[in-house]
């Protein structure tokens, strides 16, 4: 598993940490049933805060991607079916841009405004 977090980022560490991590599951590079390292493994291995660790492995058990028990540690989820993986993923990207805007202090129309602007810029795909 490699994960590399940039601590110049726009984008909080536990966001890098989730984002990459769910970009695992989703792909199947993590198989459902895989153990994750313990929270205090990870942190110590990427050289951030326990806290920052949980918030990641909290964010990705509401998104339904990992489950967590006491003493039986952080495992993959069965990977919800495909239907819902493009939405999945767009969800994702605007997640991530949605964090990025916040950081910059963007407003939310200027943020909406820069994706309006991207989306008229690439042209639609046909199938």
């Amino acid at each position: 598993m490699n994960i590399d977090v940039d601590p110049d980022s726009a984008v909080p560490a536990y966001e890098q940490l989730r984002a990459q991590l769910a970009d695992l599951i989703r792909s199947g590079a993590l198989a459902t049933g895989t153990r994750l390292p313990s929270i205090r493994q990870l942190a110590s291995d990427l050289a951030l805060a326990p806290g920052t660790v949980a918030r990641a492995f909290r964010e990705l058990e509401g998104e339904g991607l990992v489950t967590s028990r006491v003493r039986h540690g952080t495992v993959v989820a069965p990977v919800r079916g495909t239907a819902g993986h493009t939405r999945d993923q767009v969800e994702e990207a605007a997640r991530s841009f949605a964090l990025v805007a916040r950081h910059l202090g963007l407003s939310d129309d200027d943020a909406l405004g820069a994706v309006r602007a991207q989306l008229r810029r690439i042209p639609p795909v046909t199938s």
